[in-house]
């Protein structure tokens, strides 16, 4: 039904609309060809995007009046650094609220999981079940038999929208890079901070894997991304209760894990700043770290490396959240450049004010209770002079 799909949403569209298109591993995005070519005949179409994984080649932002993306990165580096797409630089918490205002679409166009009650949700929830809150938004929906049914929220009306496209396209598969020694000196240095019955949460990486190796005392997983890493406890025996996140991303075996497992959730749960579930140990990397312990986990020189997602939510959740912390843990260089600097090369992604530590491989600064001297020299003194 995919060769059908550009006379439906010719069909839909009308000039001046804006449609917002759901992200992640299982993201519709090999229908964005067809919804450009009906774009452009139509005219006046904006795009929204988000977190996009892969995009195909035949994809032309040309097609379309504007195209923002809320999460650069990934597949979008290209087309952002080129200016054919605008990179919205917003926190995943706030996306909700930007799609109910100034972004607010007209269409929304998902991948779902064709179910006996409804579409249900598949490799990713987040901010896409926000748009359900609208009453008045209607759905263009593939229908993808492949996605794994991983969601505690409830299926999707059929009444709710239009049937666009039926696939059976796994999501996008994701092999981590093995993880190497400084990243293994560093997970050894975070384990003794995550107490037994604390909830984590971590950005995906080879830090995470080797943190996952490293524990030795149960925890939660609370994150944006489900990734392999929840597999490699759940394999020791450490996963003490049904993970929540806001994305699947993985390989073949985590898909087959999670499917009917209701580990995905809408980001407003996922991200919340509050003190479900006990301790919240948040464990972020960064492209570098300034004297202060601000992050910048945008931008390498002039060049957009990710979106800054879910990174400032979660470091003030871990902030505020009582017996918690939020952690910046980073190797001290990168790519044969120093990750401390006096001043960031990119913009500010999380403030000073919702870092409490700072891990690397030469040891833990502590930056809770002091002024901005004091963590300079906090910082100093776990990265070589």
């Amino acid at each position: 039904m995919l060769e059908d799909a550009a006379g439906v949403f010719a069909a839909e569209l009308r000039p001046g609309m804006r449609v917002v298109v759901g992200d992640g591993a299982g993201a519709p995005t090999a229908l964005l060809p067809a919804l450009g070519a009906a774009a452009r005949e139509v005219g006046g179409i904006s795009l929204v995007l988000g977190w996009c994984v892969s995009l195909p080649p035949e994809f032309d932002p040309g097609d379309f009046h504007e195209v923002r993306s809320v999460m650069g990165g990934f597949a979008l580096r290209r087309l952002i650094a080129g200016g054919a797409v605008r990179y919205v630089p917003e926190r995943l918490a706030g996306v909700p609220a930007l799609l109910n205002g100034p972004l607010r679409p007209d269409l929304a166009l998902l991948a779902l999981h064709p179910g006996t009650s409804g579409w249900e949700w598949g490799s990713e929830v987040s901010w896409m079940r926000s748009l359900l809150d609208r009453p008045d938004l209607r759905l263009l929906v593939e229908e993808n038999e492949a996605l794994p049914r991983a969601s505690r929220e409830p299926p999707v009306p059929r009444s709710r929208g239009t049937a666009v496209a039926r696939s059976h396209r796994a999501p996008d598969i994701v092999t981590p890079p093995e993880a190497r020694e400084v990243h293994r000196a560093i997970a050894a240095r975070l384990a003794p901070l995550v107490p037994a019955g604390a909830t984590l949460q971590y950005g995906p990486g080879p830090i995470a894997d080797a943190l996952g190796d490293a524990l030795e005392v149960p925890v939660a997983i609370r994150s944006g991304m489900i990734t392999d890493t929840v597999l490699r406890l759940a394999g020791r025996g450490l996963l003490a209760a049904v993970p929540s996140g806001a994305y699947l991303w993985g390989t073949e075996r985590l898909y087959a894990w999670a499917d009917g497992r209701p580990v995905l959730d809408r980001v407003e749960h996922t991200h919340a700043a509050d003190a479900r579930g006990g301790p919240l140990i948040t464990v972020n990397a960064a492209l570098e770290v300034d004297h202060t312990g601000a992050v910048n986990v945008e931008r390498a020189g002039d060049r957009l490396v990710s979106g800054i997602g879910g990174h400032p939510d979660f470091a003030l959740a871990g902030h505020v959240s009582v017996g918690g912390l939020s952690v910046i843990a980073v190797p001290t260089s990168r790519a044969g450049r120093s990750t401390l600097v006096e001043r960031l090369t990119g913009p500010t992604s999380t403030t000073r004010t919702d870092v409490d530590l700072v891990v690397t491989e030469l040891g833990v600064a502590d930056l809770r209770g002091l002024d901005d001297t004091e963590r300079r020299a906090a910082l100093l003194t776990i990265w070589p002079s």
